[in-house]
């Protein structure tokens, strides 16, 4: 593929999309229409991903053998329902950087992220402190100052945020971590994005974790915006636990299944307390209907209920474009992306717009989180209007994630040269 130096020109992204090995995968999704009937520049997969054309066929199959076989669809239909989570376990992990019995693929995010400080976090008189991000994703800090109160501890002592330096916008790793040399004594649990979902900034985990433990305290990430995203590494890096959704990067479809990672060194812990569910029992023994819980060891451990298998069908098909593909080459067509719209970006007037991401790729993923000047509700219309697709988070910030499986460069090059014409305007 078409590397440095970039161009400013249409016939660069043309070669570099024609240079791309990956670009096949676009024709694998369904994209929408924009005004002019044309498929729209989809740069909201940071939000929603795209649906992959399969999802409708796997969907179907297993809605045709349950109108066929009815409940014995648990046992012989073309994927047994039973064991039909398994289907995706081996995927999740090497998406995650995990070994396939530290995740499962269930509930959703913030449901997982309850049930896993149930689990790791376990505050005591003189350790009960949650560091956080300041700025986090609301569902996270209400989470968080939830499960504070639940232990009876007030949230404005509980939950100590971390905050960029005055006049910068993103937090420095080397703040954070001084943060946790001067802190962490009293911090219990340590729960960050992998990703900011505002601003971008992806973390170092494995420094973070390392330096967590090292100060006696338990780490937790949610990766709502680092899986499918990310080149992540959970099982060497070491964190407690790790959350995460499908429906942004993971293109699982709105409101789809979340996953959860335990590393393996909490496996067959007894001690550890969670919430206890059927599904999570021993397999061997779970239709004995016993009265007492035998956790299955590893992440599976922590599942409640069945799973709905209509969405793990639709999880399946983008999952197996990820296997295909591999996290280590989309990784790098990602940065070829996000480095070609910072080029482009940067060379409209400053007065205009500002990119709020991190420069160095390490500390960000597929999104620049763009800052306007004026009104940036009213250019998120003007580039719908245009047949382009970002989102807006208040109040001046437009995102824009060119996901690597169905984005190219033609997409990066037409939107940048739609906001040419709006900042000469």
């Amino acid at each position: 593929m078409t590397t440095l130096p970039y161009e400013d020109s249409e016939d660069f992204a043309r070669r570099a999309d024609a240079e791309d090995a990956l670009r096949t995968f676009r024709d694998a999704f369904l994209f929408p229409s924009g005004p002019d009937g044309k498929p729209v520049v989809y740069l909201a997969g940071n939000s929603l991903g795209l649906q992959p054309r399969n999802a409708a066929r796997y969907v179907q199959e297993e809605l045709e053998d349950w109108a066929k076989l009815g409940v014995e669809g648990h046992h012989q239909g073309r994927h047994p329902w039973l064991h039909y989570h398994e289907l995706v376990t081996e995927q999740a992990a090497r998406l995650v950087g995990a070994k396939p019995q530290e995740v499962v693929v269930m509930n959703t995010l913030t449901v997982n992220l309850h049930l896993m400080m149930v689990s790791f976090y376990r505050p005591t008189r003189g350790r009960f402190k949650i560091l956080v991000e300041g700025g986090a994703f609301p569902s996270d800090q209400y989470a968080v100052a939830s499960q504070a109160r639940f232990h009876g501890y007030d949230p404005r002592e509980a939950v100590l945020e971390l905050k960029p330096r005055p006049g910068e916008e993103t937090l420095r790793t080397e703040d954070i971590l001084a943060t946790l040399d001067q802190h962490g004594h009293e911090v219990a649990l340590v729960l960050l994005g992998s990703v900011n979902y505002l601003t971008g900034q992806a973390f170092d985990i494995a420094a973070i974790t390392r330096t967590a433990h090292s100060k006696g305290c338990l780490v937790g990430f949610d990766l709502a915006h680092g899986a499918g995203n990310l080149k992540l590494s959970l099982h060497d890096d070491g964190p407690d636990f790790a959350v995460w959704c499908s429906y942004k990067y993971l293109n699982g479809g709105p409101g789809s299944l979340g996953g959860v990672f335990v590393h393996e060194r909490h496996s067959r812990s007894r001690d550890i307390p969670r919430f206890e569910g059927w599904w999570g029992h021993d397999k061997t023994t779970r239709f004995q209907m016993g009265p007492d819980f035998d956790p299955i060891p590893g992440a599976e451990g922590w599942q409640l209920s069945n799973p709905p298998i209509l969405q793990l069908a639709a999880l399946r098909a983008s999952f197996e474009l990820f296997d295909k593909a591999g996290m280590e080459a989309l990784r790098a067509k990602s940065e070829r992306l996000t480095g070609y719209l910072e080029f482009l970006l940067d060379k409209l007037p400053s007065a205009f717009v500002r990119i709020t991401t991190p420069r160095d790729p390490k500390q960000r993923g597929a999104q620049l989180s763009l800052r306007f000047k004026g009104e940036a509700q009213g250019m998120l219309k003007r580039l719908a209007d245009a047949g382009i697709v970002c989102d807006f988070r208040k109040p001046d910030i437009i995102r824009a994630a060119p996901a690597p499986l169905y984005c190219n460069f033609t997409d990066v090059y037409r939107f940048v040269k739609t906001l040419e014409v709006h900042a000469r305007g």
